[in-house]
């Protein structure tokens, strides 16, 4: 199967239903971060509310990349999903718009890595952790990392890792085959390997 880069209206398809369905699964996160938060707060955790949902944000990115297999998808999917999350009302503003670009961008380079050509669990948990890494910097520059103890911070990064090993590397490739199975995604390019695997 010739592979290209170019983009056609199936993958913007693709992606802006992606994009919305996540956008919505987002927004839920963040009031479960919220409650979270709010149990964890009288302890002196506060701070790790929303890590072990983090690796959710990351999704969008990381699943449509995996279906669409083409450079770029990744970012558009997280910015796009952002920009529906803060319009249906995320109380954290535009700046889950920047957010949602640090977070594409690290999905584009954990592929990236394998230069767009190699699409499994080897690229999906490249991915999410490219993901953990960029928006663990962004957090910690957000949130004065360095103001917390270094054991709290290790454990901010390392719950965030976790989470997003199993909802991305995992999590996002296990959808992918599950809907490739179901024939639902046969026009794009991970259901067109399973239908022509020798090509």
């Amino acid at each position: 199967m010739k592979s290209t880069n170019s983009w056609k209206l199936k993958d913007i398809l693709m992606i802006a239903i992606s994009a919305m369905l996540f956008g919505v699964v987002y927004l839920g996160m963040v009031y479960t971060g919220s409650y979270l938060t709010a149990i964890l707060t009288p302890f002196g955790l506060g701070v790790l509310g929303y890590e072990p949902i983090y690796g959710i944000w990351f999704m969008a990115g990381v699943y449509t990349t995996y279906v669409i297999q083409k450079p770029g998808v990744g970012i558009i999917a997280e910015m796009l999903a952002a920009l529906l999350e803060v319009l249906m009302g995320n109380f954290f503003g535009p700046v889950v718009f920047i957010s949602g670009f640090i977070q594409g961008l690290g999905s584009e380079l954990g592929f990236a890595v394998f230069k767009y050509k190699r699409f499994g669990y080897s690229s999906t948990i490249a991915a999410a952790v490219g993901c953990t890494v960029l928006s663990f910097i962004w957090t910690g520059f957000r949130s004065a990392y360095w103001t917390l103890s270094p054991a709290l911070v290790l454990s901010i990064f390392l719950i965030r890792l976790i989470s997003s090993i199993l909802f991305c590397g995992f999590g996002c490739k296990l959808l992918g085959d599950a809907l490739t199975k179901a024939g639902v995604l046969k026009a794009y390019a991970l259901g067109q390997k399973s239908l022509n695997p020798d090509e």
